[in-house]
C-alpha cells in the first residue's frame, strides 16, 4: 500500500486503535492514539486562526518533546509545508533557511540548554521579513476544532503528492541545502524501515536522537501511525539516565546509530551477569554513521535479541536499505541492509559506467523516498545524474545478496603521494586495537605529502595509549599497505558528534590542521 498523506495515517490510526499508546516521554506523560489526533486538531485550529493554511510554510526548531509530535500532527492537519530544524541550528543558519523556505512563523523552545532560542529568533525576524515567532513552554495553544476546514485532500498517487517537507543538510556547499519531501517519499522511507526490522503493535522504540531529524519526525513517526509501535522519547540523550528509561519503558527496538548502541553495550557491562539491561529486546535498529564490525557480535551476545540492524539512507532519500533479524551475522556486523522496497541502489564507476557485483563505486539511486530537488533548484542538476538517479557521495559495493555495503564517501578520502586512501578502511581496522575505543581518521595538509594520515583515537585507557609505532605494527599485521598507516596520532576523550551520532570531521580537521 502506498501512503500519500500523514494526516489520513493519523486519522486512521486513530480509528483503527484508539486507545493504544502512541507515545510516552521521559516525564511518563502517555498519548493514546486518539489523543494525538485530538490534541493536534485543536493545535490546528489555533493556528488557522492565526492565518496558517494549506501550503503555507513553518520553521520548527524543537527538542525531542510530546508537544513536538503534536505540532507536527497540527501542521499536518493544515497541509502546511514543515521545516523541522535541529536545536543546534543558530541564527545565520535559521534566517537563511527561513528566508530561502518563506516561513511564515519560526516555533522554537524557551531557555533551553543554555541557549536563549526566542532572543535568537527575535533576531532572526529583524532580517526575514514577515516571519512571526511562537515561544513553546508547555502545552501547545489550542482552538476549536470545528472552525477548521476540511482537511487536504489524499493524493491518489505518490507522484500526484504535494511537497509539505523541507529538510535541510549542510551537505559540501556553504548553506544548508534544502530537500524538498512530500508525505509520500517520507512514508515511504517510514514502511520501508519498519517492514524490514519487522515492526509489530507491541514494540516499543526508543526515539533518542532528535526528533527534528527526518529519521525522527517522520520514519518513526510512519512506524507507529502504520504500524502501530510505540514511540518512546526523550529531550536529550543521556548516556546515564537515556538507558534507564528505556528499561524502565520497556524498550524492544533499541536504536538509533552506533554511539547509542555503543552507549547501550556499555550500560550493560555495568550490570551484574545475568542482569539484562533490556529484558524485551529484540534489536537494535540504527544508522546515519559507521559501525565498528565487532559491534553487532558483541551487541547480540552480550543483550540478546537480533543484534544491530542498520539501514543507510540520506536527508535527500532516508532508509534506502535495511538490514533484517533473519540476515546472517557477516552481513548484519558489515553491511548496511538490502534495499528496501521500490528502490534500486547502482554502484557507479567514475567513467559512469555500472560496476560489476563486488566492486566499488559510487553509490546512485533511485526510489520512492527520494527527494523531488532542492529548495535551491539550481542544485538539482548536480544531484542527479542523467539516468535521474541521486548521487549520494557515498562509495560502496552491493554483494550477490543484495547486501550494500559503505566503504566510505567520495571526498572521505586522503591523498596521500597520489595515493587514495580510504578513511573508512583505516578505521575498520584499528577499531579492532584492543587499546581503542574509538577512531576517526581523517587527512591533514602537509607540504611533502599533500595530506598526511591522522588517526584521532579515544583510548582504552588513557595513560596508556598506542602511538604511531605501535599502530604500525598492528596494521602491519593486518597486513595493510605502509602508505595508509597513520602518520600521526591525536588523543581525545570522545570524539565529537552531531546529535544524531555522526562524528563531526570537519571539526577535527580544523582543529589539528
Amino acid at each position: 500500500m502506498t501512503h500519500t498523506s500523514l494526516w489520513a495515517a493519523i486519522e486512521s490510526r486513530a480509528i483503527e486503535s484508539p486507545d493504544a499508546e502512541l507515545m510516552v516521554d521521559e516525564r511518563g506523560r502517555r498519548t493514546t492514539c486518539r489523543e494525538f489526533r485530538d490534541t493536534a486538531e485543536a493545535t490546528a485550529a489555533f493556528l488557522h486562526a492565526h492565518g496558517l493554511g494549506e501550503g503555507d510554510a513553518v520553521t520548527w526548531q524543537l527538542p525531542t518533546w510530546t508537544e513536538s509530535v503534536v505540532l507536527v500532527g497540527a501542521l499536518a492537519r493544515l497541509g502546511v509545508v514543515q521545516n523541522p530544524v535541529m536545536p543546534i541550528y543558530r541564527e545565520r543558519e535559521l534566517a537563511f533557511v527561513t528566508k530561502q523556505t518563506g516561513a511564515s512563523l519560526l516555533v522554537v523552545p524557551p531557555v533551553w540548554r543554555g541557549v536563549d532560542y526566542p532572543a535568537m529568533a527575535r533576531r532572526v525576524t529583524e532580517r526575514v521579513h514577515g516571519l512571526e515567532v511562537l515561544v513553546v513552554d508547555g502545552p501547545l495553544p489550542t482552538g476549536d476544532p470545528a472552525t477548521l476546514p476540511p482537511a487536504p485532500a489524499v493524493p491518489e498517487t505518490a507522484a500526484t503528492a504535494p511537497v509539505r517537507w523541507y529538510f535541510y543538510t549542510s551537505g559540501t556547499t556553504a548553506d544548508p541545502k534544502g530537500a524538498r519531501h512530500t508525505d509520500a517519499t517520507i512514508m515511504a522511507a517510514g514502511v520501508g524501515m519498519a517492514d524490514r526490522i519487522r515492526a509489530r503493535p507491541s514494540d516499543r522504540v526508543a526515539l533518542v536522537f532528535p526528533f527534528a531529524h527526518i529519521g525522527g519526525c517522520t520514519t518513526w513517526l510512519t512506524a507507529a501511525l502504520v504500524h502501530g509501535v510505540t514511540m518512546i522519547l526523550t529531550e536529550a540523550f543521556h548516556p546515564e539516565h537515556t538507558p534507564e528509561l528505556l528499561r524502565r519503558e520497556r524498550v524492544t527496538l533499541a536504536g538509533a546509530g552506533t554511539v547509542f548502541h555503543q552507549t547501550w553495550l556499555a550500560a550493560q557491562r555495568r550490570r551484574p551477569p545475568g542482569d539484562p539491561l533490556f529484558p524485551d529486546l529484540r534489536s537494535c535498529p540504527g544508522g546515519g554513521a559507521p559501525k565498528p564490525p565487532g559491534l553487532h557480535h558483541d551487541v547480540k551476545a552480550e543483550m540478546g535479541g537480533a543484534g544491530i540492524l542498520a539501514g543507510w539512507g540520506l536527508t535527500e532519500a532516508p532508509i534506502l536499505t535495511m538490514a533484517g533479524p533473519q540476515d546472517g551475522d557477516d552481513a548484519l556486523a558489515r553491511a548496511e541492509g538490502r534495499p528496501t522496497h521500490g528502490v534500486e541502489v547502482t554502484v557507479v564507476a567514475p567513467d559512469g559506467s555500472t560496476v560489476p557485483v563486488g566492486g566499488e563505486g559510487e553509490l546512485r539511486v533511485k526510489g520512492p523516498q527520494v527527494m523531488l530537488g532542492y529548495v535551491d533548484a539550481a542544485l538539482d542538476a548536480e544531484a542527479f545524474d542523467e539516468a535521474g538517479r541521486l548521487r549520494s557521495g557515498d562509495l560502496g559495493r552491493i554483494d550477490e545478496h543484495g547486501n550494500v555495503y559503505v566503504t566510505g564517501r567520495l571526498k572521505d578520502v586522503i591523498l596521500r603521494k597520489g595515493e587514495t586512501i580510504s578513511a573508512k578502511e583505516v578505521e575498520d581496522l584499528l577499531s579492532t586495537h584492543p587499546d581503542i575505543v574509538e577512531v576517526a581518521v581523517i587527512g591533514l595538509p602537509d607540504r611533502e605529502r599533500g595530506e598526511m594520515v591522522c588517526a584521532v583515537i579515544v583510548p582504552a585507557n588513557p595513560s596508556m595509549s598506542p602511538g604511531v609505532p605501535a599502530v604500525a605494527d598492528f596494521l602491519g599485521a593486518q597486513e595493510l599497505m605502509r602508505q595508509k598507516f597513520p602518520e600521526r596520532i591525536e588523543v581525545v576523550a570522545a570524539l565529537p558528534r552531531n546529535p544524531a551520532g555522526k562524528v563531526l570531521k570537519k571539526e577535527l580537521k580544523e582543529r589539528y590542521a
